[in-house]
């Protein structure tokens, strides 16, 4: 199986299930291989996706009126269709959490945390900037999956879910902060559904956790994690330390931008240039990549898990599509793309370019040549160029999605926020 090329389509922004195949024949064009659906299951009262009240049902805004919820016959024929075009389908799996309204809390009171007086606990988070800035989720509520009293109930609940959900046509999951989890309840769940089905892959969500967390995963036996090079500017060496860290728990997944965070094209201005340097460190940078839908056409308008609805979708601001499906289809071809390798930096930081080494297992390398600047060209000296060129190809592929392939070892003028690749000549 190659490298996961993942496309997020967003189902508030997408409709009804039955609007959903005509996104995955987009992403099939644009050299995707995996499809990932946020949650699509009941909310709570506050609407969140990632807030969820019955997860055997459909969310009202993802069916037709007066459909059934419970009926899953449409949504199974969409899955199934996903496999047909070649797109394996992801589920995103929240078991660390569900609304404060579910039934099951009622239901089940023993399956959630509680505080000194009784009462069900709402997930928080402290600001890492400000350790006095705390956010309380009032519309979750805390799994107890670590010490429930009725912890094997809980996981067989767990369990029945996740078979569930195969049947369906799901093969991965991305599992939604995944070290708020037991590994081994993660080891079981993971264990018993590639029993079922081999392709299946577990992506594991640990951005923002700490190192010691992210380990505890590694007995878990996930596929994947979610990395944070995409808020990485060239300047400093954390994010090869973390690469490099995480590497030895499980590879990565790279993205430009996700569907918690600003959009990228009206982060950066409106300029092309650099939405595609992006998009191509994230493909080089990790072993998977992910896209939301929208990033193709330059949207800018930020996705909600609340109040994003199909109206929200944009005119074509950019078109990026066949930059995209080059360097998707290189990501393919090239075996250097599909690993997670080890990343150095050859040159300084201070410098406004770079040259970034990806080694592999094998040896082999690639080199990054990147101009850091996003509103002016820059060079990189012959001599830089002479000491990693030997055996390679310079490759170059334009903002319209041309690619160029050609000898180098001279003096190379880049242009503005430009990413050239240095790929072993085959």
């Amino acid at each position: 199986m190659t490298a996961p090329i993942i496309y997020n389509l967003f189902p508030r922004l997408a409709g009804t299930v039955s609007e959903w195949a005509h996104f995955g024949k987009e992403a099939k064009s644009m050299g995707f291989n995996w499809i990932y659906l946020n949650p699509i299951s009941q909310p709570g009262f506050s609407g969140s996706l990632y807030s969820v009240r019955d997860y055997r049902l459909l969310c009202q805004d993802f069916v037709k009126e007066g459909q059934d919820r419970a009926d899953m016959r449409e949504l199974k024929a969409v899955l199934t269709g996903f496999q047909k075009e070649g797109l394996l389908p992801i589920m995103d799996l929240v078991i660390n959490h569900t609304a404060i309204d579910s039934p099951l809390v009622k239901e089940h009171p023993a399956w959630y945390q509680h505080d000194e007086n009784g009462q069900i606990v709402h997930p928080s988070a402290i600001d890492p900037a400000d350790a006095r800035k705390v956010t309380v989720w009032g519309d979750l509520a805390e799994i107890d999956n670590n010490a429930s009293p009725e912890k094997e109930a809980l996981w067989n609940y767990w369990s029945d879910l996740l078979a569930w959900s195969q049947s369906l046509g799901f093969v991965g999951f991305r599992c939604d902060a995944a070290y708020k989890v037991p590994a081994a309840l993660w080891a079981r769940l993971i264990k018993e559904a590639k029993a079922r089905d081999e392709r299946t892959k577990f992506f594991a969500e640990t951005l923002g956790c700490r190192l010691e967390e992210v380990s505890a995963l590694k007995e878990a036996g996930m596929d994947y994690l979610f990395n944070s090079s995409k808020y990485w500017n060239f300047d400093a060496p954390w994010a090869l330390t973390q690469h490099e860290q995480f590497g030895s728990i499980a590879p990565s997944v790279s993205f430009a931008e996700s569907h918690d965070t600003e959009r990228l094209f009206a982060e950066v201005g409106g300029r092309p240039q650099v939405v595609c340097q992006r998009y191509l460190l994230a493909a080089i940078f990790s072993e998977g990549l992910l896209m939301p839908m929208g990033f193709e056409l330059g949207f800018t308008k930020r996705l909600n898990v609340v109040t994003t609805k199909p109206a929200d979708r944009e005119e074509i601001n950019f078109d990026f599509r066949p930059f995209i499906k080059s360097v998707n289809v290189l990501k393919q071809v090239e075996p250097l793309l599909q690993t997670e390798g080890h990343l150095k930096p050859l040159t300084p930081f201070e410098r406004p370019t770079m040259l970034l080494e990806k080694r592999a297992a094998s040896g082999e390398t690639l080199v990054a040549l990147i101009n850091k600047d996003w509103d002016n060209p820059q060079k990189i000296p012959a001599e830089e160029i002479k000491a990693v060129a030997a055996g390679h190809n310079l490759w170059r592929i334009s903002s319209t999605g041309k690619v160029s392939t050609a000898p180098c070892s001279g003096e190379l003028l880049l242009d503005k926020a430009e990413i050239a690749l240095l790929l072993p000549a085959r």
